[in-house]
Parts: structure tokens; C-alpha cells; sequence
């Protein structure tokens, strides 16, 4: 399948990336600068469960359990049938967000594909390291594909996750190979513009103070950052960078990326060795930068029709696709 953009939708794409490249790039440089933009996102979402509800939402906040790893996570689904789950692993460069930052987004994606939506308020960063945000998310996936939610039990699931949460959610995947029985209850996974080495790949590497959104000279300082004490070796243990895991009887994958997004390889190199061990759908969207799926553009409406296309899809598909039954078996050296 693939995202046809056309001159209009370009055209729409650089008006909106000369705005964009008025306002500061992110990066995470102050210690004092982090709970400041957290406290000014929840500012701004008082009031947001009671705008979910009077759309017909259900709001339900809960805490998943497992292996000793407590982790609240919240649930939006519709007041009628539910078809599938959608496990959410919320951005914000592992030290910003919550669980209530994507909500037109996940919204959106109740309604246009019938799902729940669970996102996971995994610790952020400098709280715990980021093989504690990963434990989290593990210790969610497996609350909820072990049953936690009776309700429902048996449906499939699809893992979404974006930038930061695009990392946790593929370490994630590769941490439940050791429950095969739980990988099998995923039915896919979409996931939006990620870093999956972080000591850095080339795209990274080579950027340069000219990116929108992100400070592309900086990327590397702040993954280092993220990563302290450890060697470029060290951090690209496939423990922490899942580009280097082993990503055999992982579920079918939709990635998404953006042809000025400093992080782009990461995306093109994950999309090239998934392709070997299961289906890969993958989009290198012109002129779109990091994040470019929040903005009012074009693109980004199309790139959203076609991710619930995609979760549609998945969560109809038979139960028993060829990959779930191999994900069955211990792994052959």
C-alpha cells in the first residue's frame, strides 16, 4: 500500500514547515526545563476526560501488574462494541508526557476503528533508567495480553507507539519473545518515526542545526545523556537499541517516517531487517519532519486514514496468521 501525496498536499507541507521553522527546536538542555513543559502539558489538559466523555467515550483509569512492576495505565473505548485493543506508548523524548497526551489522536482511532485504546504512564527519565520504562511497558503488555482486562479477553491487539514510545514499544516486542504464548495475542504494530539505536545512527550523526522540531546538532549529546556511564557498544545492546535484536516471530509492522526527521534511519534500517522476518509496511513521507502527525497538514491526515486502515485490518485478520503459530516455538539458533 502506499501514501499517494500529491502537489497540493507538498505544497500544504511547506507552508506549514516555514511556520514551523519560526519556533524553537526541541531539546531537553535544563534541568529546570523538564518539569516546567510538564506542568504546563497538564495545564492544558484540564478538562479533557470531561470533553472524552461527552463525545460518548468511556475514561477509565487502572493499574497493571506483573512480575512485582506496578504501572497505571488508562483506557478510552466506546460506549458500543469493542473490536480489538490498541496498546499506546506515548512520545516525549522518554522524559516528557503522559498517558493523556495523544487523546485526539487515540480518540480518533476508537472511533474510525472500533478499538480501546490502553496507554501505558510508564516512568520517564529521571526517574528511572530507561530499562525501567522498558520494564513498565512490559510489565503493561503482559497485564493486558495475560487478561486484565476480562472484558476483553480474546480480542487482538495492535501496539502503537511514537518517537520515544516507537523504542519502548519495539523493546517491548522483543522482551515478550520470552512469552510466546502473549506475542501471539499481538496482531501488529504500528510505529511512528522511533530511535531504535541509541548511540545514534548516521542520519543522526550528520545532523545538522537546520531540522524543524528537533535540534538535529544536538541529538546525539541528549541520547548520551539518556544513556550515562555507557560506551556507544554498550548502548547499542539489543536490550536497549532494538535495532540490534533478534527480530524473528515478531508480529506484522506499519513504520512511518519523514524525509526531514534527523532520526529518520533508524526507521529505514529497523523497516530493512523486520522485512526479513515478517511483513513490513513502510512510508518515507516527503517533507515531513519529527512528529509531523500532530500537525493540521495533508500528509498528516493521510498518514492517520491509512494507520487505521492498517489496525482495521489487523484486528480482522484470522486469528491464526502463519507468523503467530511459528511465535509458538522456542526460537532455532
Amino acid at each position: 500500500m502506499t501514501i499517494v501525496l500529491d502537489s497540493a498536499d507538498l505544497t500544504d507541507a511547506r507552508r506549514f514547515n516555514r511556520k514551523l521553522a519560526k519556533f524553537p527546536r526541541f531539546r531537553l538542555r535544563h534541568q529546570f526545563q523538564v518539569p516546567i513543559i510538564q506542568s504546563l502539558l497538564r495545564l492544558s489538559q484540564l478538562g479533557g476526560n470531561r470533553m472524552l466523555r461527552r463525545s460518548g467515550l468511556v475514561v477509565e483509569m487502572r493499574q497493571a501488574e506483573a512480575d512485582g512492576v506496578r504501572v497505571p495505565v488508562r483506557i478510552l473505548q466506546p460506549e458500543g462494541q469493542v473490536k480489538g485493543i490498541v496498546l499506546d506508548i506515548h512520545g516525549g523524548a522518554w522524559a516528557l508526557g503522559n498517558t493523556r497526551m495523544n487523546d485526539h489522536l487515540n480518540a480518533a482511532m476508537v472511533r474510525a476503528c472500533g478499538v480501546a485504546v490502553v496507554s501505558v504512564e510508564y516512568r520517564l527519565a529521571g526517574c528511572t533508567p530507561v530499562s525501567g520504562m522498558i520494564d513498565d511497558c512490559v510489565a503493561a503488555a503482559q497485564w493486558l495480553l495475560g487478561g486484565g482486562l476480562p472484558k476483553f479477553r480474546g480480542l487482538p491487539v495492535v501496539v502503537v507507539g511514537e518517537s520515544a514510545g516507537a523504542h519502548l514499544a519495539t523493546a517491548m516486542l522483543l522482551r515478550l519473545k520470552a512469552w510466546p504464548e502473549l506475542l501471539g495475542r499481538v496482531a501488529g504494530a504500528v510505529l511512528y518515526y522511533g530511535v531504535y539505536d541509541l548511540a545514534g545512527t548516521l542520519s543522526v550523526r550528520e545532523a545538522g542545526p537546520e531540522t524543524l522540531v528537533l535540534h538535529g546538532a544536538g541529538l546525539l549529546t541528549d541520547l548520551r545523556r539518556l544513556t550515562p556511564g555507557l560506551s556507544d557498544e554498550e548502548r547499542r545492546d539489543p536490550a536497549l537499541s532494538p535495532l540490534y535484536g533478534d527480530l524473528r516471530n515478531l508480529p506484522p509492522a506499519l513504520m512511518v517516517t519523514g524525509m526531514l526527521d534527523p532520526l529518520r534511519d533508524d526507521t529505514l534500517e529497523l523497516s530493512e531487517r523486520w522485512r526479513s522476518a515478517s511483513d513490513v509496511e513502510m512510508h518515507l513521507l516527503p517533507e515531513s519532519p519529527h512528529g509531523f502527525i500532530h500537525f493540521r497538514t495533508a500528509t498528516a491526515g493521510k498518514v492517520l486514514r491509512r494507520s487505521h486502515e492498517w489496525i482495521s485490518e489487523r484486528i480482522s485478520k484470522p486469528r491464526q496468521p502463519a507468523w503467530q503459530g511459528a511465535a509458538r516455538q522456542a526460537d532455532q539458533p
